[in-house]
């Protein structure tokens, strides 16, 4: 299923001809383009003859970078962005999913690098590295006080070589394990839970015994496609599929146009405008189009670009019923061009430049994009299948997931679990959406209908109300930062040192868990002025700059 990439080749082929055919006309009729440089290379020239400082490589890299980022948001265009050279391999790592080094998820705890899973056929993996490791040295160097960042770089490296870690367990320092770095493709395709010592292997069959299976896509990869076809081929039994994007910020349109001809006859699946390209309109074609089978997709508001484009294809050729929350909104198509970059030394580099260049547009014609004055975007949940979700339950949810894509060792997993039971493990998984289309999917499977298990969805006005209250939120925390900003200012300008500004207060351990506690505020006279029920772990970090400090009682009892 090659459709998707003939566009972009047919796009290519016009801008290659463009940019060598009317080159020469370029430089005889381009005058505007070179009067717009010249007041950039006269302040760049007037800087470098009498600024009072000398413009070291450095600022010089700076300016440039400076005046690049400056024409980039004079667009108003989140999407349109600069990757300079040392951004670069991370850029293309979060495009691509891939990677060169050991294979494993990892972050900072306790002030040293810990293993949060391996990643499936891993050096990491197949070495035995396990959940809750402690990486306390790379090359004999401690990981102590270093940023995830910093400790990420010294495990990457090129194909081949080899890297030595010191790892503790429970403990117990371990010989130092050499693992030799390979590419790592993190695998987009996911279902509810690990099976238990099996490298990896993900369960997607939630209802057993009519046939409903579960699959989760986090990106749109490089090959995604072949990924969700051999998850449908490991499963004994399909009578029915809940695909699920939530979260799912897109990735390459190849990869969704794909997906969706899967499920589709005919019919159109995405099109595709910009100013200087024709209108390209993409079609669902027949061969290789999988049996007849109920199809639902799981969509919230972080389910963008390509996401959008699945969901609404499916939705809007009646292919599938959507349960959730209205999608993102971004109906923009980006393409990547390098761009040569000279070094202090003459050496050449690529930057890149990912630039909008058209708009994608549902099979209904209707653009998918959130403009700033728009009251419809992206794409909405079913009439009868919207399922709003709290902070609280999100976080509960997500939690539930973070602990379900942890590979353990053969034997590790729960012995009471009971995966092949549906309403136990949707009471295990804490996820109210994926619950209601599961039940969905049952009612249709029995009956041959669909009975709706959410809401008819929010009135258009409620949709720009909430998204308004999510911008005065942003706005509040934002003003927050501010005050906090001005606050350690004039406690520098006290003469406290540096050490102890940063530092701020410490109110309680690090580590401890504060989520679902409460909060209680008393008058100076001890008459209870409010109960504040905690619903996250941030709240010290929201106390630290507040008019309060930790009590001491004086008088205890």
């Amino acid at each position: 299923m090659a459709k998707g990439r003939l566009i972009f080749e047919a796009s290519l082929v016009g801008i290659l001809g463009i940019a060598v055919f009317g080159s020469t006309l370029a430089l005889v009729k381009g005058r505007n383009d070179l009067s717009f440089l010249d007041p950039l290379i006269e302040v760049k020239s007037a800087l470098s003859r009498t600024y009072v400082e000398d413009l070291s490589p450095e600022t010089l890299r700076k300016m440039q970078e400076g005046a690049i980022t400056g024409m980039i948001e004079a667009l108003d265009d989140p999407y349109t962005v600069y990757v300079p050279p040392a951004d670069t391999a991370q850029f293309e790592k979060d495009l691509t999913g891939e990677y060169v080094g050991i294979g494993a998820q990892v972050q900072v705890f306790d002030n040293f690098l810990t293993i949060v899973t391996p990643l499936e056929d891993s050096p990491a993996f197949r070495a035995g590295v396990m959940p809750e490791d402690k990486v306390i040295e790379i090359e004999g160097e401690t990981t102590r006080g270093l940023t995830v960042e910093q400790c990420v770089d010294k495990l990457v490296g090129r194909s081949g070589t080899k890297v030595t870690i010191t790892i503790e367990r429970k403990g117990e320092k371990l010989p130092p394990l050499t693992l030799v770095r390979e590419q790592i493709k993190t695998k987009s395709v996911k279902g509810f839970h690990r099976v238990d010592g099996e490298a990896g292997k993900w369960q997607h069959v939630i209802d057993p015994a009519r046939g409903i299976v579960y699959i989760r896509m986090e990106q749109f990869t490089p090959k995604l496609t072949s990924e969700l076809i051999d998850a449908l081929k490991s499963v004994s039994s399909l009578k029915g599929l809940i695909l699920d994007v939530r979260g799912n910020p897109g990735g390459l349109l190849d990869e969704a146009v794909n997906i969706a001809d899967l499920f589709l006859k005919e019919g159109v699946i995405v099109s595709t405008r910009g100013r200087a390209f024709k209108e390209v309109v993409v079609k669902a074609q027949a061969p290789g189009t999988l049996p007849e089978f109920p199809l639902a997709i799981l969509i919230n508001g972080q389910s963008a670009s390509a996401s959008e484009i699945l969901a609404g294809a499916l939705v809007e050729n009646n292919r599938a019923i959507a349960v959730g929350t209205r999608t993102f909104g971004k109906g923009s198509v980006q393409t990547v061009k390098g761009i040569p970059v000279a070094d202090s030394d003459g050496n050449i580099k690529k930057g890149e430049l990912k630039m909008t260049e058209q708009g994608y547009y549902l099979p209904s014609g209707r653009s998918l994009s959130r403009k700033s004055n728009a009251k419809d975007w992206g794409v909405d949940a079913t009439k009868g299948f919207t399922v709003q979700m709290s902070d609280e339950e999100t976080l509960a949810l997500l939690k539930v997931r973070r602990d379900e894509s942890i590979l353990h060792a053969s034997g590790k997993g729960d012995a009471d679990a009971k995966w092949n039971d549906p309403e136990w493990s949707l009471a295990r998984l804490k996820d109210p959406q994926l619950a209601a289309a599961v039940h969905a999917m049952q009612a249709k499977i029995d009956t041959g209908e669909w009975k709706p298990t959410g809401t008819e969805g929010p009135q258009i006005a409620q949709v720009v109300a909430e998204e308004l209250t999510k911008l005065q939120t942003a706005r509040d925390r934002m003003t927050r930062d501010l005050i906090r900003i001005d606050h350690r200012a004039a406690e520098l300008e006290k003469g406290l040192s540096i050490e102890e500004v940063v530092k701020g207060k410490d109110l309680w351990p690090d580590t401890t868990d504060v989520s679902g506690g409460k909060v209680q505020v008393f008058d100076k006279d001890g008459k209870l002025v409010a109960t504040l029920d905690i619903t996250g772990n941030s709240l010290e970090r929201w106390l630290a700059d507040a008019d309060v400090k930790k009590h001491e009682d004086k008088d205890p009892k």
